[in-house]
């Protein structure tokens, strides 16, 4: 009869070494006598001694069993070979890896879901609520989540007993070596749904249509990326949600072009009103001014504007406070108005003798030739005029 092996003193710790210390040694002896590294005669010997005492040490089962009973049942070494967890416990020895064993859970978090939402400029500037419709996964209402059919349950796995794993015995260079891997019969679960909802087919969870709605913050600009948590697909097993993420694309308006905060149109207005002064009603998104006329699309939302006598071409108006809302503060940006002057280009003699008439009044200077203020329309009311084009 062989004698009993002491795996503490293999290992060289005491009977109240932790996990840890336990793990420490063990790699500490691995790399002293492991026959790739060490050629002795008894390097091959010791390593096997090693590795068997390191396996039954570090599964708490195994390590309960052995220090009630001895080392009996768990194999020796010698002409039978030597068994030890298999090549991951060589590489946790090594390298420190290793990773978590047991069965999986079959509850999981769903997925994140990503969707793009197209909002107007002015649903972009004063929030709205948008109603969305989604393809996605719910919990199943017939099982809650189970998957299990109503009345039923789970059962332990019978091939794996619970454990999610199954153990086989391979032969290598170093001996046999014990395989483990995901229980085949249970997919790694550990348990088994013998009687599967009709509803969700076992997975607790069905594929539906939802209605959601959307709440667009007032003064979020495209691009903006909005988190609705717990909004996504319903996770396996009856898991919790994922979130759904919404990117937000502004929509070109007609009028306005948007820069950060601030608005930015063009009002064309004839040479006469230019130089005698004239009040224009310009189109706005604000909904707290008056409604004008009707428009294509209802009517027109239009704030007084007041072109002051002898204004130029490519002055601005700035109206304080009726630009776009700042999102994260109080308060709003502008709104620029750019003008631009429209000389009348066919006229009659009487029209022409007019306007000669007219300069001739004046006495008005020759025209002069200046240094240029801006060369080759870059300017930002420049890229307004080509957008708008």
């Amino acid at each position: 009869m062989a004698t009993a092996t002491d795996y503490y003193e293999v290992l060289g710790v005491s009977r109240e070494a932790d996990a840890d210390e336990i793990k420490r040694a063990y790699r500490k002896l691995a790399r002293q006598w492991h026959p790739d590294v060490n050629s002795s005669d008894e390097a091959h010997a010791k390593f096997a001694a090693v590795s068997e005492a390191y396996e039954v040490l570090s599964d708490p089962d195994k390590r309960q069993r052995y220090d009630l009973g001895g080392n009996d049942g768990f194999g020796g070494f010698g002409g039978q070979g030597f068994g030890f967890g298999g090549f991951g416990d060589i590489m946790d020895a090594f390298f420190g890896g290793g990773q978590a064993r047991g069965p999986r859970p079959r509850v999981q978090r769903g997925q994140d879901a990503l969707i793009r939402v197209q909002v107007g400029l002015a649903e972009a500037a004063f929030g709205a609520v948008k109603q969305l419709t989604l393809d996605t996964a719910v919990v199943c209402a017939g099982c809650t989540g189970t998957g299990c059919a109503d009345g039923t349950q789970r059962a332990a796995c019978s091939m794996c007993r619970g454990r999610g794993e199954v153990q086989t015995v391979q032969t290598s260079l170093l001996g046999q070596v014990m395989m483990s891997r995901p229980c085949p019969q249970c997919q790694g679960f550990g348990d088994v749904i013998t009687h599967p909802c009709s509803d969700c087919h076992g997975e607790g969870r069905v594929r539906t249509r939802r209605s959601l709605d959307i709440t667009i913050p007032a003064g979020v600009a495209g691009g903006t990326r909005l988190q609705m948590s717990g909004e996504a697909e319903a996770g396996p097993g009856g898991g919790p949600n994922g979130d759904l993420y919404v990117d937000i694309i502004e929509q070109t308006h007609p009028v306005f072009v948007r820069n950060r905060d601030d608005l930015h149109c063009t009002l064309t207005v004839p040479m006469v009103d230019a130089a005698l002064g004239t009040t224009v009603d310009v189109e706005t998104i604000d909904p707290d001014v008056a409604a004008g006329a009707e428009g294509a699309t209802g009517p027109r939302l239009v704030l007084p504007v007041e072109v002051k006598p002898g204004t130029q071409p490519g002055h601005v108006i700035k109206v304080k406070g009726k630009g776009v809302p700042h999102l994260r503060s109080s308060g709003r940006g502008d709104m620029n108005i750019h003008l631009e002057v429209s000389v009348p280009t066919e006229l009659n003699e009487k029209q022409k003798q007019m306007l000669r008439d007219f300069a001739g009044s004046r006495k008005e200077a020759p025209a002069t030739v200046t240094q240029a203020r801006e060369t080759g329309g870059s300017g930002f009311f420049s890229k307004l005029k080509d957008a708008f084009k």
